[in-house]
């Protein structure tokens, strides 16, 4: 029942600076947390009555079993939300602190729990392996045959998802928000690329900004604003039993992902949910208007099979029986991360969805977090795995987002292996030379729809993807390519980079505001460049070469091009001549990269590939091989190297000139698993794991990128002048480990001196050095310096076990950066 106070239908207001869209508790929470900071000109519209989507039907866990960083602590600040809230509110949530605890049955979840263990002690997430027997303590109604331990979460617990959603609901009105039932949302109001408006059956609110939480719906309702959100509805079961004599209601919420089930008790009975590796999508990308409070019917035929193994481990099941049959609709995404952020299609449209059947746990710290998006301009802190911009137009298709959601749905609860690829809907996007690199052993991943050659084998033919915390059978192909761009010539396919032009006579004066380095570079002349938020961080990061005085190149990563290009387009302020044109599609870049790249260039080239003709950072139009390419002297392996842009009809040929060629020069096709060993060595970060909008140039070493002495005030200037001298608590370090058995994956917790400070962004093998090498943040109140790196005693934990490492503040490969200038 709706609380009394919530406003009656017919009352919807004309206008509001934010609509919230949607009375789950994903939007009662944004609502809320809008109200309590302030912003009291808020309406929440829902269309019929709250929690009536998914909510009602959720199982109520709150587990902060995840292995993203920052998601795990958005759920535990749901945690510390839910504690309190009803003291804040006088509504009862039903929070209980009961303690959450998975099952493994088998040496590779064991050491997948090791690793999460590892992840969540970096962020101060209380978790812990456990026995059998200590599990059986805790759960005595099961049986332990099979299990060889247990994760244990004491801080997780259960709310009552409607309670939760009230509370929430009632907090956001006391705050001076509006709440109002039964108004169906109709379509939108738009004015130059910004929404203005909500059109209800009611009449149209006017507003500057709009939180679309839909939760089943979203993607329905957001097209109507010619927005994409590609989650996809799908079923979801789960059962409560008859009641079970003995079963109190205090039980742990439990999972047993070996078995594909979770169960808790429930009021003296039992609740069974499954997340089957074969789920049932829903047929279409929307789902009717009316589908409020309601079920699918039961579907036996494809519960049973997966519920019968679990009878042996909860054998009072058999004997139970079926009070409640619960089918519902849960929306998911293929990555098993929510959807949010500001739509990229529209500005002032802010989305919340696709939580993954996860929604009680985060609802409490997403609706904080978009609350603060919509208010400060920017998220709180890293959120890009959840932001709408991680998805690009093949996300537009049906067919693309249904099944790779429900192939994420059925990856819930499998053992989540390092190198894990999408398998469905591919191949989708392929380089020109594609056919040419399978043939040479390509052996492909996927990113962004694009299919990359992530390493080679002896022979043609895709090999199984076989899942595996032991070292990889391709470890050994991987270190030949990385050898051969240290010792002679390799070459990569990058043609999946991001890439767009800047044109018009305001070009400059847009990248000089929006770049913290000097922008007014000569014609022919590239720069890395920063583009950074309010708070300092680095919001974008890429190439950027000037190809004529109002023209300049763009190049960005793969899965890049919708946040990094939509970046640059809204930082063209009104009256500016200034136009971004995206040209991914435009060109393909062969990477020629090692000390022998020259010698097997210069002869295809009509033009001087020399030192003193092409210095590091140069940029010319040169045929190679007869073909007009964009030749650029850069490198991201460390290494003599030329980025070949190479427009797209030309590929085949110049990638066949160079391999007629290679065999004397010793060129090795190469691929992207080769490129991030390469780049460890060398210290060059990459954007996501060290790069990000919670790092500053400065923590991440990279001050050769902030200018002071530019005349501009560009984005970030302020929140960085007069940091440059300061001492710096957090800062980018190189780590290598002295044990060349040891697997590092990133995520391993870093000790100094026994103490807990900082953890590996990135980690890898490193086959020039011989040894595992990563990156990651230190942190040290006093400051972070050569002097506290390079004393003290140092430490990774990996899967719970602790190793002895090298710190150090250079790149541990060729730390003054000769090989890459030669």
């Amino acid at each position: 029942m709706a609380d009394e106070s919530i406003a009656a239908a017919g009352r919807v207001p004309s206008h509001a600076r934010v609509v919230v869209i949607g009375g789950g508790i994903v939007g009662c929470s944004v609502a809320y947390h809008l109200a309590k900071s302030g912003c009291t000109d808020v309406v929440l519209l829902e269309q019929h009555q709250l929690t009536a989507g998914s909510t009602w039907h959720a199982a109520g866990a709150v587990a902060q079993y995840r292995s993203n960083v920052n998601i795990m602590a958005l759920i535990k600040y749901g945690v510390d939300l839910y504690q309190q809230l009803e003291a804040e509110t006088g509504q009862a949530t039903g929070w209980r602190p009961l303690g959450g605890m998975r099952l493994s049955s088998n040496r590779d979840r064991r050491e997948e729990y090791l690793r999460t263990i590892t992840t969540a002690r970096s962020l101060g997430v209380e978790m812990e392996l456990i026995s059998p027997t200590e599990a059986l303590e805790k759960f005595p109604w099961m049986s332990i045959d099979g299990v060889d331990s247990a994760v244990w979460v004491p801080t997780d617990g259960q709310v009552s998802p409607s309670d939760v959603t009230m509370a929430l609901a009632k907090g956001a009105r006391l705050h001076g928000a509006k709440l109002v039932e039964r108004v169906r949302v109709t379509g939108f109001t738009t004015k130059d690329g910004r929404v203005t408006g909500v059109e209800t059956d009611q009449g149209t609110i006017a507003c500057e900004a709009v939180a679309l939480c839909g939760g089943i719906w979203t993607r329905g309702l957001a097209a109507r604003a010619g927005v994409n959100v590609p989650i996809q509805p799908s079923h979801h079961c789960y059962i409560v039993t008859d009641k079970i004599p003995g079963m109190p209601n205090d039980t742990p919420f439990m999972r047993d992902p070996d078995l594909w089930h979770y169960f808790r008790g429930e009021v003296g009975a039992l609740m069974v949910g499954q997340y089957e590796p074969d789920p049932v999508g829903w047929p279409s990308a929307s789902v009717p208007d009316d589908f409020e409070f309601k079920l699918m019917p039961e579907n036996l035929d494809h519960f049973l099979p997966h519920f019968e193994p679990l009878l042996k481990r909860i054998p009072l099941l058999e004997k139970a029986g079926i009070r409640s049959w619960f089918n519902g609709l849960e929306s998911f995404t293929e990555d098993q991360n929510p959807v949010m952020g500001e739509a990229p299609e529209l500005a002032g449209f802010f989305v919340c969805a696709g939580f993954n059947a996860y929604g009680i746990s985060a609802g409490g710290g997403f609706g904080m977090a978009l609350a603060r998006w919509i208010l400060d301009g920017e998220p709180p802190f890293d959120l890009w795995s959840a932001d709408i911009r991680r998805f690009g137009a093949l996300h537009r298709s049906d067919r693309v987002t249904a099944e790779r959601a429900v192939m994420g749905q059925g990856r819930h609860y499998t053992v989540h292996y390092p190198f894990e690829e999408v398998d469905v809907v591919r191949p989708l996007r392929r380089s020109a030379i594609y056919d040419k690199l399978a043939a040479a052993g390509a052996q492909f991943g996927e990113k962004a729809g694009w299919e990359r050659a992530q390493w080679f084998a002896e022979s043609a033919g895709q090999r199984p993807f076989h899942g595996t915390w032991d070292r990889p059978d391709w470890f050994g192909r991987v270190a030949r390519e990385h050898k051969a761009a240290r010792e002679a010539v390799a070459v990569f396919d990058q043609s999946s980079f991001a890439k767009a032009v800047l044109v018009g006579r305001d070009a400059e004066a847009v990248l000089q505001r929006l770049c913290s380095g000097p922008m007014a570079l000569k014609p022919g002349r590239a720069t890395h460049a920063l583009m950074l938020n309010a708070r300092g961080g680095i919001e974008a990061e890429l190439t950027v070469a000037r190809i004529a005085p109002d023209v300049f190149y763009l190049v960005s990563g793969t899965a890049m091009a919708v946040r990094d290009f939509g970046h640059v387009r809204r930082g063209i302020q009104a009256g500016e001549h200034a136009s971004l044109v995206e040209m991914t599609s435009a060109f393909g870049v062969l990477s020629v990269m090692g000390p022998n790249s020259r010698a097997l260039l210069q002869p295809l080239a009509e033009g001087d590939l020399s030192a003193q003709a092409m210095p590091f950072r140069q940029v010319a139009e040169i045929p190679i091989a007869g073909a007009p390419v964009r030749v650029m002297r850069l490198t991201y392996v460390g290494e003599l190297g030329f980025e070949l842009h190479v427009p797209t009809e030309y590929m085949a040929t110049v990638y066949e000139a160079l391999k007629a060629r290679g065999a004397a020069h010793g060129l090795v096709d190469g691929g992207y698993r080769a490129i991030d060993s390469l780049r460890l060595e060398k210290g060059y970060r990459a954007w996501g794991p060290e790069i990000g909008p919670d790092t500053t140039p400065f923590e991440a070493g990279l001050d050769y990128a902030v200018s002071f002495k530019k005349r501009v005030d560009y984005v970030g200037r302020a929140a960085l002048e007069g940091r440059q001298d300061a001492p710096r608590p957090k800062r980018l370090a190189m780590i290598v480990a002295e044990d060349a058995s040891i697997d590092l994956l990133g995520r391993e917790t870093i000790y100094r001196n026994g103490v807990r400070v900082g953890y590996l962004t990135s980690g890898g093998f490193g086959h020039t050095l011989g040894r595992p090498v990563g990156m990651g943040y230190v942190a040290n109140e006093g400051g972070v310096d050569e002097d506290f790196i390079g004393s003290g005693t140092w430490e990774l934990e990996v899967a719970m076990r602790r190793v002895p490492v090298r710190a150090s503040m250079d790149p541990l490969y060729d730390p003054q950066g000769l090989r890459a200038r030669s």
